[in-house]
């Protein structure tokens, strides 16, 4: 039996999460030192979690699941008609003498999301990186020897995405004759902007173009995250738009003090914490949100997903977690980017 799924009851929802991802694993087991299971842990409940207001410096037994399936035998559990991510194997006493896991990796392609295109906006200047940008787009911006657009790409084809757009304007033939001259295992159209026209705008230009469920990323941004989930989940929930969103957890270092309209204290708290999903600039959409979109409009995609609220549409959010995004907006994200690539 592996150790590799088992996790102590005393560490945090944060400190169980890191350890997911580096072992790469959907599940793990809560158990007591001697393997008692006290719950199991998904991704899953992560989001689930999170959604209703847990904060990420909590006990991991304020989010796991205190009554998961569990099985007698292997044969049990391998005889079980629905797929787990999990299957444990207990005695009579719940003692975990077994684990049947997931044993999937990160480097695995499937072809899930074969029919789904993926929109890139990659007009923009990228000013926050000059003076690499004033030579060449952000789009082309090399993290090693691979521009983070091909990265990005490469994010998508392992859940068998093949069928990419790039949004262009600034410094677009250059991106043009590059993608052009390189060897690619995928279809990519180019769509110029005549004038900047936002983080949103211009998928306008795709209107009879991309007439199905499709992702949009902006050119600075790697996920490592379950697309495939995050497309299901969007299609079961009806949505219109879904934010991809890293759950970030902030220790404000001081003592704060809560008081009334006279003066009074209500409140102290000290080094308060405080959690909140933040946008990663990765959204599920629907081509309707193309269709209503007039031609030329200068819009952000907030923006459009708040017309949609406004319009009595479905806005979701999929959490992932903080580590399993990756921003190159500025010169200091952009290295730890690189760190954390290993390139």
């Amino acid at each position: 039996m592996q150790n590799k799924y088992f996790v102590s009851p005393h560490q945090t929802v944060k400190e169980v999460v890191a350890y997911m991802e580096d072992n790469i694993l959907k599940a793990v087991i809560v158990a007591e030192e001697n393997r008692k299971l006290l719950g199991i842990f998904t991704l899953g409940d992560m989001r689930y979690y999170f959604l209703r207001g847990g904060v990420l410096n909590a006990n991991i037994q304020t989010a796991m699941n205190r009554f998961p399936k569990v099985f007698s035998s292997r044969l049990e559990a391998e005889n079980y008609g629905k797929k787990l991510i999990i299957y444990p194997i207990v005695d009579e006493k719940r003692i975990v003498v077994d684990v049947i896991g997931d044993e999937e990796n990160g480097d695995q392609f499937s072809d899930a999301l074969k029919d789904v295109p993926v929109v890139i906006m990659a007009g923009g200047k990228g000013t926050r990186l000059y003076p690499y940008t004033k030579i060449l787009p952000k789009a082309l911006i090399p993290i090693g020897d691979v521009t983070i657009t091909e990265r990005i790409i490469d994010c998508f084809r392992k859940f068998g995405c093949s069928d990419f757009y790039l949004i262009l304007n600034h410094k677009a033939e250059m991106i043009k004759a590059y993608f052009q001259e390189i060897d690619k295992n995928y279809n990519l159209t180019f769509i110029r902007e005549e004038k900047f026209l936002g983080t949103g705008g211009g998928l306008a230009y795709l209107k009879g173009i991309v007439d199905r469920t499709f992702f949009v990323s902006n050119c600075d941004i790697l996920l490592n995250a379950d697309l495939e989930c995050v497309y299901q989940t969007h299609r079961q929930k009806n949505n219109m738009i879904t934010f991809i969103c890293a759950m970030k957890d902030i220790v404000i270092p001081y003592g704060t003090i809560e008081a009334d309209e006279t003066g009074r204290v209500r409140d102290m708290k000290e080094k308060p914490e405080f959690s909140f999903l933040t946008n990663t600039g990765v959204y599920v959409l629907e081509p309707d949100v193309i269709d209503q979109l007039k031609e030329d409009e200068y819009i952000h995609l907030p923006d459009i997903a708040r017309r949609c609220m406004d319009g009595g549409k479905n806005v979701g959010v999929f959490p992932i977690s903080e580590k399993a995004w990756m921003d190159m907006g500025q010169f200091n994200e952009m290295e730890s980017m690189m760190e954390r690539l290993g390139v």
